[in-house]
């Protein structure tokens, strides 16, 4: 791709460390959350679909959940394995392209999805007797397409607008994937309105779920403290708790990295927190909607028998 006096056909990804005994160590590592997440999120799925006690609305966004995060890992793991064992760490223009516009779609679209589940989890608490009727399969198939395109038409501004700039400097990206900070990095050229846009996008896809999420959670915590007895409230609150600690994780990386001033950006600190989202959250959602799920725990036995 031709930029100016400089063409670039590809980057150089520095990954986690160049030692050589430390990169055979992470290639172990990640290879093994790679098969934990293909493997309990593809078991999450194949029970959500095969036992009807599952077919709830709940179960639907958590199934969509699994999917998208299956698909999540397969996006970054790949090519986080390549370059532990490699010695090419370069990824093409258009494979760090791709990878871009996917990565920044499908967290996009995690962000939506985990919106939707909190206004699910506040439906099933203040209505629990009009639960399937306030959650029609129609909405719930709404809520994630909805959740889908608003990722994807995101992912497409950011990505447009990224790599329409002039690379004219290294193309050394000191981290393991494509991401948004380092490519910027290296892009000449005034930045000015490209920060305007960045600003624009975290408000859209980040805090305006996080809106959306505290104010259903405000509603949850009203209609819990109505409930008289003490094990009412409890097993109102535990339905939301899964749901709770997957905001906290995967919105508490987010912010950490892209709410800072420039200023405060160290990429190897940033590396360490991007694997919560980009790696660990997805092989922890399944063990998350599962370890203390009984109807989970039950469809599987029975799956098992």
């Amino acid at each position: 791709m031709q930029r100016g006096n400089h063409t670039v056909t590809e980057f150089i990804l520095l990954g986690f460390t160049r030692d050589p005994v430390m990169q055979l160590v992470l290639f172990v590592v990640f290879l093994i959350m790679y098969v934990l997440t293909v493997a309990g999120n593809t078991s999450l799925i194949v029970l959500i679909c095969n036992d009807s006690r599952l077919h709830t609305p709940m179960y639907f966004f958590i199934g969509n959940l699994s999917f998208l995060d299956l698909w999540l890992s397969c996006v970054y793991i790949p090519k986080i394995l390549m370059t532990c064992i490699s010695d090419d760490k370069s990824i093409s223009f258009a494979g760090c392209l791709a990878q871009f516009f996917f990565s920044a779609g499908l967290d996009y679209t995690e962000c939506y999805l985990l919106a939707a589940m909190a206004y699910d989890r506040y439906v099933a608490i203040s209505k629990p007797l009009l639960y399937s009727q306030a959650m029609p399969i129609k909405l719930c198939v709404f809520l994630v397409v909805a959740s889908y395109l608003g990722g994807f038409i995101n992912s497409s501004v950011i990505t447009k607008k990224t790599f329409s700039f002039d690379f004219c400097k290294e193309n050394i990206i000191d981290d393991f994937f494509c991401d948004l900070l380092p490519l910027v990095k290296l892009a000449c050229g005034r930045k000015e309105g490209y920060q305007a846009l960045m600003y624009f996008l975290l408000s859209s896809n980040v805090i305006t779920p996080i809106a959306l999420i505290l104010a259903s959670y405000l509603f949850i915590i009203a209609t819990i403290l109505r409930i008289r007895s003490t094990q009412g409230r409890l097993k109102a609150f535990s339905t939301c708790s899964s749901h709770l600690v997957s905001v906290t994780l995967y919105y508490g990386s987010i912010l950490y990295i892209y709410s800072r001033p420039q200023t405060s950006y160290t990429f190897d600190t940033d590396k360490i927190v991007s694997t919560f989202y980009t790696v660990v959250f997805p092989m922890l959602n399944p063990l998350i909607y599962s370890l203390r799920n009984k109807d989970v725990k039950e469809a599987l036995n029975k799956l098992l028998k």
